[in-house]
């Protein structure tokens, strides 16, 4: 399956079926959101801008505006590798995700990818979205922005189709590009594509069938990411750096450390002192500390299917902070003063926290 991906102008024709996408996502809106919050509609209105944009055009980092709550702090729910319809305890897991993001007031959800198992989708009008995404989160807390990153797993069906921004017409949650920045304020998040790094997904392309629409010539498509990557990461004046990708870097799991992304990405974020990189891939939950820099890896890929009793890969006794080989899902709230994440399990229960003070990250960045 080929497609063509053109850098394009808005001009009065490609205004038009944008302003009637807008008017249907416009109207599936709360209201009440709006009357409490009415700033938000300024954010909708150019977030969706941006989105529609990014459909078409070439350019890799995106930039999203999320507003901050009034007293300036900021509260998310990361969730991974979960999209099955509701089995291997994905239902239960979003249960909780609903009372846990009701009493943190949660802004946004972060989906690490692996968000349709086992292939993706294979096209706008696949039940899957529906059947995996709208009729499971179905809690008033997790009616919220859901920034997501493609998996491998997502890179099996059609891509164009899990990143168009028509799906928000099905669920106006839904913002899925391959990689983009949202500005949070006080916290800037930066969302990675990792899979085209992954030598063996090309290498051995008998094995699974992979949707690489977008991403040839490979080479030039990664130079350009990490180069764009850096200059945003640089530039970044937010009090905190979360970076987000599906593929570790750093994990105890069943998948291991990724070589290619220590190689070429892990780099970049050390230079630029990141606070957090997030992920999911291997399906647990996990707290890996970098002995050589103030990175933190966090892994939240419980969102379904675990890989209880799994085989783990050994890890520096002093970098290994916690991992669990169950369901879950983890919170982070930051704050001017401080960052702070929590994993839970499938019943809500708190299995490890740890939080780091704005004092800190300036002592480790000096």
């Amino acid at each position: 399956m080929t497609y063509i991906y053109r850098d394009t102008k808005i001009t009065t024709k490609s205004t038009i079926p944008f302003l009637i996408f807008f008017l249907f996502c416009f109207s599936n809106l709360s209201m009440a959101t709006l009357k409490h919050k009415p700033v938000n509609l300024v954010f909708y209105v150019y977030n969706l801008i941006i989105i529609f944009s990014s459909h078409s055009s070439t350019a890799e980092l995106r930039r999203l505006l999320q507003p901050s709550k009034t007293d300036g702090t900021v509260s998310f729910l990361v969730i991974g590798d979960w999209g099955r319809r509701g089995s291997y305890n994905q239902s239960q897991v979003a249960l909780q995700m609903g009372e846990i993001g009701e009493k943190l007031d949660i802004d946004f959800v972060i989906s690490t990818g692996d968000n349709f198992y086992d292939n993706g989708l294979t096209s706008l009008h696949d039940p899957l979205f529906q059947d995996s995404f709208t009729n499971i989160y179905t809690a008033p807390s997790l009616q919220k922005p859901w920034y997501s990153v493609l998996g491998n797993h997502d890179y099996r069906g059609d891509v164009r189709a899990q990143l168009s921004p028509m799906l928000r017409a099905l669920d106006n949650r839904w913002v899925c590009m391959r990689s983009f920045i949202v500005n949070a304020e006080i916290v800037d998040l930066f969302f990675v594509d990792t899979t085209p790094f992954v030598d063996k997904y090309f290498i051995q392309p008998n094995k699974h069938v992979y949707d690489w629409s977008g991403v040839l010539p490979r080479q030039t498509y990664l130079n350009n990411l990490l180069k764009e990557l850096d200059v945003a990461l640089r530039e970044s004046v937010a009090k905190w750096k979360i970076v987000i990708g599906h593929h570790t870097i750093k994990s105890a799991g069943h998948h291991g450390n990724t070589i290619e992304l220590e190689k070429h990405l892990l780099p970049i974020l050390q230079a630029n002192e990141v606070d957090l990189y997030v992920n999911g891939h291997d399906h647990c939950l996990e707290h890996i500390s970098s002995v050589d820099s103030n990175i933190q890896f966090m892994t939240s890929g419980g969102g379904s299917k675990a890989w209880k009793g799994g085989d783990v890969n050994y890890v520096e006794p002093e970098e290994m902070r916690f991992y669990y080989d169950g369901q879950g899902f983890m919170s982070v709230h930051v704050s001017e003063a401080e960052l702070r994440v929590v994993f839970y399990d499938v019943f809500g229960h708190v299995l490890h926290h740890w939080k780091k003070t704005y004092k800190e990250a300036l002592y480790f960045a000096s």
